[in-house]
């Protein structure tokens, strides 16, 4: 049962975390995730729910708490955005390769400097090598349904690893939208108890937790963090088709929108891609066979499945809203152009770095970027693979 409700992104992800109930939440605010921990620590106050709410120094400390907590058996959870993430990059390799499930809102916001507040990708990007499960969202529904998906992907024993789940800064998290939010008792059931095999606090099977790895076992437990990747993309399936079940919502790797007779295409994440559907419902009404793939597991990677689902397109555009001053494009460019090539793909792919710093796009700008394609797809040549969408040269 559910009930549809108006709230911003960051109390969706708030109200999640109180249905979640979580043992422990570390915390350190940080714009614009702050609102996050702040509704949640009011939950806490008003005894709504029964977890130890730790007021940390840092992000760092945030992490860093959260993992000493989920190594001893909790159920953990902190949030975070931008530099707060950046500050706990030490940290995130830690909790991966220590295969602790704590899931991770991160609310997106530009990597400074120059000092910015508001929405890109590039400090969850960043850390998309660290080990963690990211998953993304158009908007609040989703930012909500993969926050309660998070946990038992995390923590499925064939996984165990911790999930970091993305919304947009401000576009989401601020802004006021419908959804429809479950009854507290259908997220208890759906999530289930936390039993860990191995806990620090077991005083009957004494375990280590973190020690020196050197030549003799590290490359080994490496191999098995990267078995416990590829085993996360089946589990992320599974749960997506339990939760379809439980809400008649969802996707598991990524939304396929006119993509069946598409002949030019976008790949996207994030709140963009509600821009993106506009541009395609237009363009479709001048004749355009255009569609979109909009992203919503990005770590591990789905290659295979995004291969097949562009399969029908003639010429691609990959939207990033990140750099990674590599001089060939951004980050999602890199791993779709890969997965093209390993597949023997003979679809012509380009890429528009946008949004940067939280420069707004509009449907107009996507719609240009279709009709570059088309302009490809007639004359066959590609002037510039990478361009940057919106920007003043």
């Amino acid at each position: 049962m559910s009930n549809q409700v108006a709230l911003t992104g960051n109390e969706a992800i708030a109200n999640a975390m109180r249905q979640i109930n979580p043992d422990v939440v570390a915390a350190y605010p940080i714009t614009p995730q702050t609102e996050i921990v702040q509704i949640f620590s009011q939950f806490v106050a008003d005894g709504e729910v029964d977890t130890d709410f730790v007021t940390v120094e840092s992000e760092h400390s945030a992490m860093s708490a959260s993992v000493g907590a989920s190594a001893s058996g909790a159920r953990a959870m902190t949030a975070t955005a931008a530099n707060g993430l950046a500050l706990m990059w030490e940290i995130l390799y830690i909790a991966a390769s220590t295969r602790l499930p704590i899931v991770m809102p991160v609310v997106n916001r530009a990597l400074s400097g120059p000092i910015n507040i508001h929405c890109d990708h590039s400090d969850s990007m960043g850390a998309r090598d660290s080990g963690w499960i990211q998953l993304y969202a158009e908007n609040a529904q989703e930012a909500y349904d993969n926050t309660i998906q998070a946990f038992k992907i995390g923590e499925h024993e064939d996984v165990k690893l911790p999930v970091m789940v993305n919304m947009d800064g401000f576009i989401i998290s601020h802004a006021v939208e419908n959804f429809n939010i479950l009854a507290d008792e259908d997220v208890q059931e759906f999530i289930g108890e936390y039993n860990p095999e191995h806990t620090l606090l077991d005083a009957e099977n004494p375990i280590t937790v973190g020690p020196i790895d050197l030549q003799d076992y590290y490359f080994e437990h490496k191999r098995q963090q990267s078995e416990a990747v590829k085993h996360a993309k089946k589990v992320v399936a599974e749960v997506a088709e339990e939760y379809n079940e439980l809400t008649g919502r969802g996707f598991s790797y990524f939304e396929e929108y006119k993509l069946d007779d598409a002949e030019v295409g976008i790949v996207a994440l994030g709140s963009t891609t509600g821009t993106a559907k506009a541009a395609v419902d237009n363009l479709r009404d001048e004749g355009i066979k255009a569609g979109l793939l909009k992203l919503r597991l990005y770590r591990p990677f789905p290659a295979e499945e995004i291969t097949e689902a562009l399969s029908n397109l003639k010429v691609l555009a990959v939207l990033d809203r990140a750099e990674t001053f590599s001089d060939t494009g951004g980050p999602v460019f890199a791993d779709i152009r890969s997965a093209l090539y390993n597949a023997d793909s003979e679809i012509e792919a380009v890429n528009y770095i946008y949004g940067l710093g939280g420069r707004d796009t509009q449907v107009d700008e996507i719609e240009a970027v279709y009709k570059d394609l088309q302009d490809i797809l007639e004359s066959g040549e590609v002037e510039e693979r990478v361009q940057y969408l919106g920007v003043r040269e």
